[in-house]
């Protein structure tokens, strides 16, 4: 139960062989569930590394509703889970895919989230540049891995803004990997030179060497 009513995570726990040694949390987008390509992705394979992958699924989904909430309703409910998210005594990365990601960025660091990974991160709303979110990327304080389609209406690769050399995790560094000619779902069309799943290969591979790096 949270404030913003009931939320559900599903486990993938770490293979016993490694152990766990890490959490990665992972939120969904306004647009659908915990059922994206790239969650179940990463929730099939990380395991693997001692990483245990929570999928987590919003109140408003639970209770079946179309239209995701305000912003400030999505963080209500991601706060209320996180001593659950917690409670295993392990480094928790915060994250989720478009609106799932903005909310990993603005609330990971109070909620103490060692890190944040953003897939498909809504830099702006389609067609609408101007409108730019980037504060939130650049405000969350933390590591910080976006992943992102290179077709993304919702933000562009090149359309990201440019980390000045020296820059520290909390002056907004982040990294950024792109999945080439994948939209917002990380679909690629059947012409592009990568297919549907080597972009799901692209995507596991970045997320498994950006936790190995800093979290081995």
């Amino acid at each position: 139960m949270t404030e913003a009513g009931t939320a559900r995570v599903s486990w993938y726990r770490a293979a016993a062989g490694p152990g766990e040694r890490l959490v990665l949390a992972l939120g969904h987008g306004a647009g659908g569930g915990i059922a994206a390509r790239d969650l179940r992705a990463i929730a099939r394979e990380l395991p693997a590394d001692g990483v245990t992958v929570a999928l987590v699924e919003q109140p408003w989904r639970v209770a079946g509703k179309k239209l995701a909430p305000a912003p400030a309703t999505l963080d209500l409910g991601w706060r209320g889970l996180w001593p659950r998210l917690a409670e295993r005594g392990v480094p928790v990365v915060a994250g989720g895919r478009s609106a799932g990601a903005r909310v990993a960025c603005r609330t990971g660091r109070e909620l103490g989230a060692a890190g944040v990974l953003a897939l498909a991160f809504p830099l702006h709303p389609p067609g609408r540049p101007e409108k730019s979110r980037a504060a939130e990327l650049l405000s969350a304080g933390l590591p910080t891995l976006v992943v992102q389609g290179g077709a993304d209406p919702f933000g562009k690769p090149a359309e990201f803004p440019a980390v000045p050399p020296g820059t520290t995790d909390a002056e907004g560094r982040y990294e950024l990997v792109e999945v080439p000619a994948a939209d917002h779902g990380f679909a690629v069309p059947k012409r592009a030179a990568i297919t549907g799943i080597p972009a799901v290969t692209v995507i596991t591979d970045a997320v498994r060497a950006w936790l190995a790096a800093r979290w081995e």
